[in-house]
């Protein structure tokens, strides 16, 4: 009994520590490669999919959804959107991640043909009235958050490839995307994009609550379990809630019409940039850490700078792409134009501040870095809009489900990810092995998913 007391619960927490650092991240090739072919897995799934109009009858009726078979219809559905969407994302990510560029070649080259064959077939209907950008909007906030849950358990097996995790100082795998794709996706929705009015302190506070109480969670947790966190990630105590809680309170402190939020944000990234190159990234790339707060946790305070102008960047997007009430009357492909300009746009930026400025780098959240989120996220919408080009059918089961929790799902996703790493040695795992366990992990957070949705549960945190 002693013995089982004193054995640890962690016992490979420094092994799992060195497994994801000193990493220095893929090309923004393969980066771009791989931002091709999710969006373009979901819009052929979309375009396969069928009886849409019941599905959505199925979401909107209450006394349907008590009914047996509507319940056998809903999951039989969700499962085809997992084995359609999530499988084969999941494979690109493990067992086919070297045939990354064939596979998005090959998508690029069958959703071409695809879109030529139904546009040649249906060029009477251009006219109709095509849905606006808001179902695109959802469907890539879904992907963001569903590639981030398959990527925090999968880094962790040796079946995903080193380059996709995080790079320990400059560079960038598709992990590092992460932080900075979910300040986007907040920023593209939120209540200043929105230009609703701005809330009261306390309502404020208590939306920023949630985000601080989680960031204390997970670092108790983490403490107590011993679970294996890299230091040069955020600092010693700082985590990713506390950094969308950080952005929070500056935007509810320094409140900014949307029309301004563009050129605020891009003077707060220039401003932090010249710091940067001024000797503060030598600071933050080294091993120096005072004893104070916030030296422990340098990376993760001083990068609140650049995640703030990133945030802002996206609110005046956001605003002037997909909520200005002044833009209403411009068509689907005016904005959908605009979407494509602008990813092409920032990708050029992101090469250009990469190459002659400084390299990207997520850990002190630079100027190139912030210009390749938006690059990269930005490809996906302008790839996802495809969707209603052809057809205009709503978002996929998987989609309502994860989109209706999707913070609640990344909670879930990461309390998943702790149990898995608590009680299996992943470093050791055979290929076959972690396959099933991530296949297996990310059907269990799916079904979870839809169960919730399904039973008309949402767990709002603001």
């Amino acid at each position: 009994m002693e013995g089982l007391l004193d054995r640890p619960l962690n016992p490979n927490k420094l092994l799992k520590e060195q497994f994801v650092s000193n990493l220095t991240g893929s090309s923004l090739l393969e980066i771009a490669a791989l931002s091709t072919i999710v969006p373009v897995v979901v819009v052929l799934r979309k375009w396969s999919s069928r009886d849409n109009i019941r599905r959505d009858s199925v979401k909107k009726n209450d006394d349907a959804l008590a009914d047996h078979k509507d319940g056998v219809y809903y999951f039989s559905a969700l499962v085809i959107d997992c084995l359609t969407v999530v499988l084969p994302i999941l494979l690109i990510f493990t067992i086919l991640a070297e045939w990354a560029y064939i596979c998005a070649i090959s998508l690029v080259v069958v959703i071409s043909i695809y879109i030529l064959l139904k546009r040649s077939q249906s060029h009477l209907k251009a006219q109709q009235h095509l849905p606006s950008l808001r179902a695109d909007i959802s469907s890539y906030r879904v992907s963001v958050v569903l590639v981030t849950c398959l990527s925090i358990l999968a880094v962790d097996f040796k079946i995903f490839p080193r380059r996709y995790a995080k790079a320990e100082t400059y560079g960038s795998g598709i992990m590092d995307l992460g932080v900075g794709s979910f300040v986007v996706a907040n920023a593209l929705v939120s209540r200043q994009a929105r230009n609703i009015t701005s809330m009261r302190w306390k309502a404020a506070l208590r939306s920023i609550s949630p985000l601080g109480f989680l960031g204390f969670a997970r670092l108790i947790s983490t403490s107590g379990v011993d679970y294996q966190v890299h230091v040069g990630e955020y600092g010693v105590h700082w985590n990713f809630f506390f950094t969308l809680a950080a952005v929070s309170i500056l935007t509810s402190i320094i409140r900014i019409h949307p029309k301004y939020c563009g050129i605020v944000g891009m003077l707060v990234l220039a401003g932090y940039q010249v710091w940067l190159n001024f000797g503060l990234n030598e600071y933050l790339t080294s091993d120096e850490r005072s004893a104070d707060i916030i030296g422990q946790n340098k990376e993760g305070v001083y990068s609140i700078f650049g995640y703030w102008g990133m945030y802002l960047i996206g609110v005046s997007l956001g605003y002037f792409l997909f909520h200005n009430l002044s833009s209403k009357g411009k068509t689907r492909s005016t904005q959908v134009v605009k979407v494509w300009v602008l990813a092409a746009s920032f990708w050029i930026l992101a090469i250009i501040l990469d190459s002659y400025v400084e390299r990207v780098s997520r850990r002190m959240c630079n100027f190139a870095y912030v210009m390749l989120v938006f690059g990269q996220n930005f490809q996906v919408i302008s790839i996802l809009t495809l969707a209603g080009s052809i057809s205009h059918d709503k978002n996929l089961v998987l989609e309502e489900a994860f989109n209706q929790n999707m913070l609640g799902v990344f909670i879930v996703a990461n309390i998943l990810t702790g149990l898995v790493n608590l009680s299996v040695d992943t470093l050791s795992a055979s290929p076959l092995a972690a396959f099933m366990i991530l296949v297996a992990y990310t059907f269990t957070l799916c079904m979870l998913a839809g169960l919730a949705q399904f039973s008309g549960v949402r767990i709002k945190f603001w």
